[in-house]
């Protein structure tokens, strides 16, 4: 029997400081991951937030796994807002803390099984039961949380064979960055019939571990300050290099878009035919 087809990428993207984001709403992204299942094939897709922007152009590694994922959605304002420099502009920002429970949502409708792998142990299982009472008839067939140390090979081999056995729908992936999203593209492929996504902290907010900024500061971009305000010691290093990050490209791009004014060129579209896989 053929395998079914898989799923045609976007047919365009939106390219911000490197990154080919999918031009879709919250409520396009969902569709698009039952999509994704339901084609039956071994992918992956990502959220990709401002730290992770940063590791992409820093690293040949991360840029390799952008290029092989099925779609990437904007995970931070700052990307929502740099777009705005651009012929067309991303339409929200989809973020993974949103996606999850959403998607458990249609899992639980469409009767999708669901794998929890990574995060500290007890949070997969707090995760598990806080969104299984959210979403009755979820099944959640697999929760694992790896030790936090270097696997042997023959570890890694039985992790594998332990999450094909469970023949999940949907892998959560809640490892550090880029741990997650290197060890999704390495390995998505040896789970036939499974989607990937690397959801890092998602994890801890779904288990009630951490609570999420108020909406509004979540609308006008300041949930990075309410973390930075709860968890300083863990966040700053980390924030002061995102900041950087964010003012380096944000100037690149003003000075780009001031030369293109200068002479008089209309602005060069971001927008590229997603290439054939």
């Amino acid at each position: 029997m053929p395998s079914p087809p898989i799923p045609p990428l976007p047919d365009d993207f939106i390219r911000v400081w490197g990154v080919p984001f999918a031009p879709w709403d919250f409520a396009r992204t969902v569709d698009e991951v039952e999509r994704l299942i339901e084609s039956g094939r071994a992918a992956y897709f990502m959220t990709v937030n401002i730290h992770t922007a940063m590791l992409i152009h820093n690293s040949t590694a991360m840029r390799k796994v952008v290029d092989a994922a099925a779609f990437v959605v904007a995970d931070g304002m700052p990307l929502v807002w740099a777009s705005r420099l651009l012929p067309r502009r991303l339409p929200e920002r989809v973020t993974g803390a949103d996606l999850v429970p959403a998607i458990c949502q249609r899992a639980a409708q469409r009767g999708y099984r669901l794998f929890f792998l990574g995060g500290a142990p007890g949070v997969g299982e707090l995760a598990a039961g806080n969104l299984s009472a959210r979403f009755p008839g979820l099944q959640v067939v697999g929760i694992e949380s790896p030790p936090y140390r270097p696997t042997t090979p023959a570890e890694d081999a039985e992790l594998l064979e332990r999450i094909r056995a469970t023949r999940p729908h949907l892998l959560f992936v809640a490892y550090g960055q880029p741990k997650g999203e290197l060890w999704v593209h390495q390995n998505s492929s040896a789970l036939a019939g499974t989607v990937c996504v690397q959801i890092g902290g998602s994890l801890d907010f779904a288990a009630g571990r951490i609570l999420r900024a108020p909406k509004w500061m979540q609308r006008v971009g300041l949930e990075w300050f309410y973390r930075l305000a709860r968890e300083p010691r863990r966040l700053f290093t980390r924030y002061a290099q995102n900041a950087l990050f964010v003012g380096c490209m944000l100037i690149a791009d003003l000075c780009s878009l001031g030369r293109r004014n200068q002479n008089g060129s209309p602005p060069h579209d971001p927008i590229t035919t997603a290439p054939e896989r």
